[in-house]
């Protein structure tokens, strides 16, 4: 054999060992380059995400109201409307002690107020059902109108024309 050749080949094999050498000495644990994590690392990184988990908690809490909207108990006179605003819910429970309560939709051309229990709409000037769950769509001046005394529950924001 050549010394010479086994020369440049021990050179070369020095060359490749130093090489690959100095890449792991150099390199981070974690990276690209050297995908192995230390615990120390992956703990590091758990503790990040808990506080961010954390604190996103806390902004959801602080901007939702503490307390649920509930429904108000609503007593109207023959002639009077119940105007909701927009996703205001409404039942008609009853009447007064005078009688049934009898009450119809009010609303602008065809519009009406969605009917949740039936799952249909109620057009302006239909009878509003006992005891149906109604919502308003829009705030546009949709309501109901009380033909008789009557008793409803509201929840959301309404007036009384």
């Amino acid at each position: 054999m050549n010394i010479k050749k086994l020369n440049k080949t021990f050179l070369a094999l020095v060359l490749v060992t130093a090489a690959l050498g100095t890449t792991i000495a150099f390199s981070e644990p974690g990276t690209k380059d050297d995908p192995l994590v230390s615990l120390s690392y992956l703990q590091s990184k758990i503790d990040e995400l808990k506080e961010y988990v954390d604190r996103r908690i806390s902004e959801i809490k602080e901007d939702k109201p503490q307390e649920a909207a509930s429904f108000e108990v609503v007593e109207l006179l023959a002639g009077q409307s119940i105007i909701g605003g927009k996703g205001t819910e409404i039942i008609l429970r009853g009447g007064t002690e005078k009688g049934v309560g009898k009450a119809i939709v009010v609303a602008s051309g065809n519009d009406g107020l969605s009917d949740i229990t039936e799952g249909k709409d109620l057009k302006n000037g239909q009878e509003v059902p006992l005891n149906h769950l109604l919502i308003v769509p829009r705030d546009d001046g949709r309501g109901v109108y009380a033909v008789t005394d009557s008793v409803y529950l509201v929840k959301g924001d309404y007036e009384i024309k």
